[in-house]
């Protein structure tokens, strides 16, 4: 059996991190073979009370220190750290099934593959009318995109990226390590790089994470005008678009449909008729697939327009901001 590395970056989480380490804690891998290394971003809450709190109940949980705060720092420190053959990269934000472990350890050998994940599944803390249509907006492909990862699949697939992989030691020698720069996106860059480079990665059914959601309308649309902007940014900092997917991007090509033919209407009218076109078939499929989401799940159907309303606006103005603070300097 071959020693495990989990590592785990967090910061200020002390709302998720029970969660999390109570379902690492029951996971089905013999425990002597592996340890779990948090990399705490110096959290100002109680996040590091409860790490504490538990490690000092299990040898194997140990927590260091991470001064520069950001997730790709705390990663490259966890895996230099790991003394494991085979790491792990979990988020505090999520919990995880009971073979978590076990089966995405299994599954890298029997693969040969740079890289194993599985589907993401979205949850709420608060069942409340609102949360609930959140979570399933997050869900949706109309929400999120063809991303296999959130929407599910029952075998297994090569895929562009996936979360909270499991990779052998060595591909951070062999590809890289996480970029320091990329604030966000450093998962979805570094797996870029490795399909780039001929690596394999592949997305497996046989096991689940939870990821927790944000609840508010506020939430999500800060949330993700970041998920917007850094979009921008991490394609010029790595100079390469192929650092990430088309999927990331619908939602800037579909303002920029509503902002410049209307902005060139002035010109020559007829170009307004665009702008129309790509309104009216967006909501028309907002409101057709919000209605049977509400009528097959129960949920509130205006909860549901609003958020992919907030999801995706968000999202795309983070873009378009970025292009402006970002490409002009």
């Amino acid at each position: 059996m071959e020693k495990v590395s989990v590592i785990i970056p967090c910061r200020n989480e002390e709302k998720y991190i029970k969660n999390c380490i109570d379902s690492i804690m029951q996971q089905d891998y013999d425990k002597e073979y592996v340890e779990y290394i948090f990399v705490d971003g110096m959290s100002s809450d109680k996040t590091r009370e409860i790490i504490a709190a538990y490690s000092s109940q299990h040898s194997n949980i140990r927590m260091i220190d991470n001064p520069d705060m950001y997730v790709p720092y705390a990663l490259n420190t966890g895996i230099k750290n790991a003394t494991g053959q085979i790491v792990i990269r979990l988020d505090a934000h999520s919990s995880y099934s009971s073979n978590y472990i076990s089966t995405l350890s299994k599954k890298l050998i029997e693969l040969k593959a740079d890289n194993v994940g599985c589907v993401c599944n979205t949850d709420v803390l608060n069942k409340t009318p609102k949360a609930l249509a959140i979570k399933e907006v997050l869900m949706s492909p109309f929400g999120v995109g063809n991303s296999s990862f959130r929407t599910g699949t029952d075998k297994i697939m090569e895929a562009d990226t996936v979360p909270f992989g499991c990779y052998n030691r060595e591909v951070f020698e062999k590809f890289g390590y996480y970029n320091t720069k990329l604030i966000r996106n450093q998962d979805i860059e570094l797996n870029k790089r490795i399909k780039a480079k001929g690596g394999k990665i592949y997305l497996i059914p046989d096991a689940l994470c939870t990821y927790y959601a944000r609840e508010t309308f506020g939430a999500i649309a800060q949330n993700n005008y970041r998920n917007g902007l850094w979009n921008i940014l991490t394609v010029k900092i790595t100079n390469n678009f192929s650092s990430l997917s088309l999927r990331h991007f619908i939602p800037l090509i579909f303002l920029l449909s509503l902002i410049l033919p209307s902005a060139f209407a002035a010109l020559w009218w007829p170009l307004s008729l665009i702008s129309g076109l790509s309104l009216n078939c967006y909501l028309l499929a907002l409101c057709l697939i919000s209605l049977k989401l509400a009528v097959t799940k129960k949920l509130n159907f205006f909860y549901l327009c609003w958020t992919f309303i907030v999801l995706h606006f968000s999202y795309a103005t983070g873009s378009l901001v970025g292009i402006f603070k970002h490409v002009k300097k």
